[in-house]
């Protein structure tokens, strides 16, 4: 312990100091946190969900897909089912594509309408997208339809979230 005294002024100071080190270390630790929190997240855009579906079993013609997965917001964690149409293009490349039209939400479906055979048909409004979910000008839908992105693990189909369509050339 120091042998010289500490004066009203400088444990005013210290006190003060201190105080106002915890109030700022208070404030700054949720920004930071907020800050770099998004960068030790482990993966959150590109978690990838298993589907029942088998690799080996795709071929050129389009299959739907249906996949479940539990989802956490915040307290309440609810199942959730989504949908895809897969197939295996010539390069035998898998494509996943979402069946939501991008006019009004409605679900899309492969040889649906007997008059656009080999297209994916809207039944809402006469939608029509070709194979790789180009829209067809001249019809309802203004863009492409979505794509997942897709990985394959011990021969079984993995999708992740449906993001713009990149098979189609623009």
């Amino acid at each position: 312990m120091s042998k010289q005294r500490v004066s009203r002024r400088q444990f005013l100071n210290y006190t003060l100091t201190g105080v106002g080190g915890f109030m700022a270390a208070g404030m700054l630790m949720p920004m930071v946190r907020f800050a770099v929190d998004p960068v030790l997240k482990a993966e959150a855009s590109g978690d990838f969900k298993a589907t029942k579906q088998k690799v080996s079993e795709l071929s050129n013609e389009p299959v739907r897909v249906d996949f479940s997965y539990e989802q956490k917001d915040a307290w309440y964690t609810s199942d959730v089912t989504q949908t895809a149409w897969v197939y295996k293009n010539k390069e035998g490349k898998i494509i996943a594509l979402s069946p939501i039209c991008k006019h009004l939400g409605c679900t899309v479906n492969w040889n649906a309408s007997e008059d656009h055979k080999e297209m994916f048909y809207c039944p809402c409004h006469g939608g029509l997208y070709h194979k790789n979910g180009e829209n067809v000008p001249g019809t309802p839908p203004t863009a492409p339809l979505d794509s997942y992105p897709t990985k394959e693990k011990d021969g079984i189909l993995y999708l992740g979230q449906p993001e713009p369509n990149k098979f189609v050339k623009k």
